[in-house]
């Protein structure tokens, strides 16, 4: 556009446009470029709405959860594409190597843990590591179909009779999402993402203890993944710190750890 018919844009153009895209966000360009009269090229025009449109545009929910203080926590497992000796010659490929990975709603702190296996007393324990070290159970804990927690049977979710019963020491309900809802699990989906691009590269492993030796010190404490740079690390741990608060708090006594077999108490 020229410096002349820019110079009209601004002066008579825009704020007519402004107007009607006040009234109705989703007109269409064609229908404007009718309203006002406009006489050059539509593509010049349709530039122009493209640029005011979203301030107009009501927020979209779908990508506006909240989540409230100490409400939930997303479960999952993720399988880092690598391969790691495992003693005796053997060595694990990435459907081997189930890391079992846990990201707050409220705080986005997050943990992980390779388990020997994605069988009920692996899985419990590993679980019970991570709610051990966040030092509070959130009030919902979710997962997909895996098949030691549950699955989605007719309208409502079925949890295992292991998974009742670890969930009955949490005090804790435990939600199975609905198939092929990659959605309901969000934030440790990008967790996982996170992991693949900031903590595998340049690193070898040479046993599964070294890996979550490695995995322990990358993540620390608890890994905030709500934002990144240390200024907003630090006020996602203040986060987490509120986050952890209405949970409810840890029983004294419960699973036996450390993400190896072990059985319920």
């Amino acid at each position: 556009m020229s410096a002349v018919r820019w110079g009209r844009w601004r002066t008579g153009g825009e704020p007519r446009i402004r107007e009607l895209l006040a009234a109705f966000p989703a007109m269409p360009s064609t229908v404007i470029a009718e309203r006002i009269g406009w006489p050059h090229s539509i593509r010049t025009l349709s530039g122009n709405v493209a640029e005011l449109r979203p301030a107009y545009l009501p927020p979209d929910p779908a990508s506006r959860t909240a989540y409230a203080a100490g409400e939930i926590a997303q479960c999952d497992f993720w399988f880092p594409p690598v391969q790691m000796p495992a003693g005796f010659g053997q060595v694990r490929l990435a459907k081997d190597l189930p890391v079992l990975t846990m990201v707050c709603g409220y705080s986005r702190w997050a943990s992980a843990l390779l388990v020997p296996s994605r069988h009920a007393e692996d899985l419990f324990a590993g679980w019970w590591a991570e709610i051990e070290a966040l030092g509070a159970v959130p009030r919902t804990l979710v997962w997909d179909g895996e098949g030691a927690i549950g699955r989605w049977r007719g309208r409502r979710s079925e949890l295992t009779a292991e998974c009742q019963a670890f969930r009955g020491t949490l005090a804790a309900g435990v939600y199975a999402c609905r198939p092929w809802d990659p959605e309901a699990k969000g934030l440790v989906e990008r967790f996982h993402d996170y992991l693949e691009r900031a903590f595998l590269p340049g690193r070898a492993f040479a046993s599964p203890a070294d890996f979550n030796a490695q995995l322990a010190g990358w993540v620390g404490p608890g890994c905030r993944i709500s934002r990144p740079g240390r200024e907003r690390l630090a006020r996602a741990a203040s986060r987490a710190a509120a986050g952890s608060r209405p949970a409810r708090a840890l029983a004294p006594s419960g699973h036996g750890g450390g993400g190896t077999r072990g059985r319920l108490h």
